[in-house]
Order: structure tokens, then sequence, then C-alpha cells
């Protein structure tokens, strides 16, 4: 586990502006949380190097780029090894429509998230890449039909 990192009010107010608009200024950022640009860029520069700031994305909105089918995948593995559990990883990241891949507990050994254009493509993208994974023992899908919450924003606790 990583070293975490002591926060203190104006660290979480820094993440907490950056999470709801990563598109805002130094300068911007300084007033809202009452610094000047100097020790504000500091902070999110020592943010940045301590790994808590991965990185900066634009959020896209799927329907808008024709992704109109997103599903869940439960996945279960020929066996719950290490070497099982690497040679499936290592093929799902090259798979570009598996947005997510969980390794869970439970009822599965991972769970993915896919997007695709449509159903047929969700098919050809099950039938020709994730279920030719070789280590791959059985697949579960949940079509999602709608989407009542899908924040990006961590609570920032104290």
């Amino acid at each position: 586990m990583k070293n975490r990192i002591k926060l203190d009010a104006t660290d979480r107010k820094i993440l907490e502006i950056l999470q709801r608009d990563s598109n805002i200024t130094n300068a911007q950022l300084a007033k809202e949380i009452g610094l000047s640009p100097a020790p504000t860029l500091e902070r999110v520069n020592k943010l940045e190097a301590a790994g808590v700031i991965k990185s900066y994305h634009a959020v896209i909105d799927p329907a808008s780029v024709n992704l109109g089918v997103s599903t869940f995948v439960m996945v279960n593995l020929k066996g719950h090894n290490k070497e099982n559990i690497e040679k499936f990883v290592s093929a799902i990241n090259e798979i570009d429509e598996v947005i997510e891949c969980h390794h869970i507990t439970g009822a599965g050994d991972f769970i993915l998230k896919l997007v695709s254009t449509d159903i047929a493509a969700y098919q050809q993208l099950m039938l020709e890449k994730v279920s030719n994974i070789d280590v791959v023992d059985s697949l579960q899908t949940m079509v999602i039909l709608s989407t009542f919450k899908d924040s990006k924003s961590l609570p920032i606790p104290n």
C-alpha cells in the first residue's frame, strides 16, 4: 500500500475543486482556496508528486461519441492462481472497450465495464475478444439500462 500523505483542509479543498473542474486556472484555484498563486501551485505539485492526483481527464458523454451500449461483465477464471490472473489482466488491458476491470470477491473473479456502439458490436467484442481469453471459464453480462449516478469524484475524508 502506498504511503498516505497528511492532507490538511486546504489540500482537501484543492482536491474537491479539481475533481469538480480540473480545467480551472491556478489563479482561479488560488482565489477559491484563499491563497496566492505560488503556494497554490506548490500544493498542487505536491499532491501530484505524491500520487494523490493521478491525472486530469475530460469526461465524455458516451452517447455523443456513438457508444450506446454499456455493460458489466462478471468473469470467472478457470483457476484463481497468479498466472491466470496475470494472463487475464494482460489480455484485458489490450481491449479498449473494457473501460474498467476490478478484481473482486464473491460470485465472480473479476467485473468489467465495457462500452460498445450497439448490441451487435458488443456481441462481436465478446465472441472475438473477451471469451477467447484462454483462462476465462465463464462470463455473465448485465446490460446497463439507465445510469442515475456516475460520479468520478471521491469524497475526501478528514
